[in-house]
């Protein structure tokens, strides 16, 4: 079966053709780095990172790039909340997603640019636009020409004419028209700024990634990826722009993940239901998260419960006892003559079973349907493993493919919730907490003890400093 991708640009699954052999360049767009990311923010960096794992199994070298928005006005106001700088609540909060994303088992990205180092092309990128007659300066700011582009509207399949007609904007004086968005914002007082030939301003958000696909992919790339609330705007301006400028096609596949709801219901600040991955993740086994997160089809929604994760957990729990008892089966059988009778028919199992997974992912990476393979695998382990006299290379095979299947989604096996913490960890987390104890931040130092609780360490405060001891 050949791999096929649902294209939202054409509503439709289509075979996929990448444009040079044996290559593959992939954008996914990334976060707005001003806090923690949130848990939906979650789903995109898992799928997408599936995607570009089965490409690699498919053979494909993949060149993937996903972008860090590292100045705007939620990290204006988070380094003012703060009192930090800009560039500094960009700093600890870049810091912040690659801790809990590892966790995940999140593979790094081939090129992950931040906004602010790559300002002189985002600069000449809007130039160019403005020389081609689809931007213009308006009093520091410059806008791109919306009805100027004639495909406007043809990702989010939304007529110009009906966009008009519906447009929810506030009137500004400034634009040529309501519809029209902006490139280049010029500075307020007392923000941060860079210098161009429009004045002293920062970019706006769409033009970003236009600038970063170019430059490390290309004018055309294969696959541009994101969660479904990107494609109108961010993505139609960035198909507007990027073409405008190049006269190609910018992306020959778009892809967008469903909506992530919680209990249920949409995630929303004003609800209460907001939560980010940090948060999360001190909760539950980062494995039990990806693996939720792989459960649905990537294109439908999927929502975040304590069953839905339980019923994660259980299902990852029993491919878990699997593998460990392969494991422990492999080291007690000690030649592969016990079962000789039965051994091909158990292989030509196998390999169906890898086929049926191939099949499920190659079907528009059905990832749901995948994990149904998976544990028929599991099943069929575990039938194979109450016979009395087996051959240790139908384990060996069964041992390897349960590998195969959990690298491809990217879960891990091995149980890594209890592991023991290094006494250095330790040491350097007692340490961390009295310095949040000094500092009275003693909602940090309550978390790391409870932390360290749940590891089995127990601490003795005394007056010579913190003792702690194995429980």
């Amino acid at each position: 079966m050949s791999l096929q991708i649902y294209n939202t640009l054409t509503r439709e699954k289509e075979i996929f053709k990448p444009i040079n052999d044996g290559k593959v360049k992939m954008y996914v767009c990334g976060p707005t780095v001003y806090n923690y990311i949130h848990i939906g923010n979650a789903r995109p960096i898992i799928v997408f990172d599936t995607v570009r794992r089965y490409l690699t199994y498919r053979g494909y070298d993949v060149q993937f790039v996903s972008n860090f928005t590292d100045v705007d006005d939620k990290l204006i106001r988070a380094a003012e909340e703060l009192k930090i700088s800009v560039p500094e609540v960009a700093d600890k909060f870049i810091g912040a997603y690659f801790d809990d994303v590892d966790q995940l088992n999140v593979a790094k990205a081939t090129v992950n640019p931040r906004v602010t180092e790559n300002m002189d092309e985002i600069i000449a990128f809007i130039s160019a636009l403005i020389e081609k007659g689809f931007a213009y300066e308006s009093q520091g700011d410059v806008y791109y020409r919306t009805k100027k582009f004639a495909d406007y509207g043809k990702l989010s399949q939304q007529p110009i004419a009906e966009l008009q007609m519906g447009a929810r904007v506030l009137a500004n004086d400034l634009k040529e028209d309501q519809l029209d968005f902006v490139l280049w914002k010029s500075a307020k007082p007392g923000e941060i700024f860079w210098e161009s030939p429009f004045g002293k301003g920062r970019p706006g958000w769409h033009i970003e990634c236009s600038t970063l696909a170019r430059k490390y992919l290309g004018d055309t790339i294969d696959i541009h990826a994101g969660g479904q609330d990107l494609i109108f705007p961010h993505h139609e301006d960035e198909i507007a722009q990027s073409e405008a400028l190049t006269g190609k096609t910018f992306a020959n596949y778009w892809m967008h993940n469903g909506f992530l709801n919680i209990d249920g219901e949409k995630m929303s600040k004003s609800l209460g239901n907001f939560i980010t991955l940090h948060d999360v993740l001190k909760e539950h086994d980062p494995n039990v998260i990806r693996f939720f997160m792989l459960s649905v089809h990537y294109r439908r929604p999927i929502s975040l419960s304590d069953v839905t994760l339980n019923d994660a957990e259980n299902g990852l729990m029993r491919l878990r006892t699997t593998y460990h008892n392969l494991d422990y089966r492999i080291q007690s059988v000690e030649d592969d003559f016990s079962d000789a009778e039965h051994k091909d028919e158990w292989l030509e199992q196998l390999t169906e079973l890898k086929m049926q997974f191939e099949d499920e992912m190659d079907d528009d990476f059905n990832t749901a349907n995948a994990i149904t393979a998976f544990h028929e695998l599991s099943k069929r382990a575990n039938i194979y493993l109450t016979r009395d006299y087996v051959s240790v290379t139908v384990l060996r095979e069964f041992y390897s493919m349960m590998r195969l299947f959990a690298e491809v989604l990217g879960v891990r096996l091995e149980d890594t919730s209890q592991v023991e913490l290094q006494d250095a960890e330790i040491d350097a987390l007692i340490l961390e907490r009295l310095q949040a104890r000094n500092e009275r931040n003693f909602a940090r130092a309550d978390e790391i003890r409870d932390l360290l609780k749940e590891k089995n360490i127990i601490l003795e405060d005394t007056a010579h400093g913190t003792r702690w001891k194995r429980g």
